[in-house]
């Protein structure tokens, strides 16, 4: 990228900051979740949600920008593999046939094209693939347990999943900034 954007946030009571404490919606009413297994769930939810934050207000043309050359790697890209993330992690809760992959083998960044109809598609296919994963999660409250082909346990696959929103929301970062300069947590 040749010109770089100014820096900038909407946050007015701290710089670095995203959103102002007040305005972020993964800002609870200040109780924390009581035990593992909710707060596995809220850490997993506010990636989730930091990561649609930081696609907030682009057009297709931004999300599919792909910043640092050669990397295929762009916003719509990451909103497209975690998507089919989310699908292979219900795969791995299930003993049954396995869902088919979303986009092929390399489709999900390769195919993160600037057209609004991919966008919204990456959204449905997102949402879609995160209730169907929660639905399945829904049944299985003991950490501890061992699940699919794979003998996962439930806690494992849980925290493998925050690893992996937690690492792309670091991507989602650095993206947006090239893409319009703003900055934030």
């Amino acid at each position: 990228m040749s010109e770089q954007p100014d820096r900038w946030t909407k946050a007015t009571v701290y710089a670095d900051m995203w959103a102002d404490p007040d305005d972020d919606p993964r800002n609870s009413d200040g109780a924390a979740p009581d035990g593992e297994l909710p707060t596995l769930r809220d850490f997993l939810s506010s990636y989730r949600l930091t990561l649609l934050m930081k696609c907030e207000g682009l057009d297709p043309e931004q999300l599919a920008r792909r910043s640092v050359p050669p990397s295929t790697m762009s916003l719509l890209g990451l909103l497209r593999h975690l998507a089919e993330v989310e699908r292979d992690w219900s795969n791995w809760i299930t003993s049954e046939d396995q869902l088919p992959s979303l986009y092929g083998k390399g489709g999900d960044f390769e195919g993160a094209v600037a057209e609004q109809t991919v966008v919204d598609a990456a959204y449905a296919d997102l949402a879609r693939e995160q209730a169907a994963l929660d639905a399945m999660l829904a049944g299985h409250e003991d950490l501890g347990e061992h699940v699919g082909k794979e003998n996962i346990a439930v806690r494992e696959l849980l925290v493998h999943m925050i690893e992996e929103y937690a690492r792309h929301c670091g991507h989602a970062d650095l993206l947006r900034e090239c893409v319009d300069g703003r900055v934030g947590q």
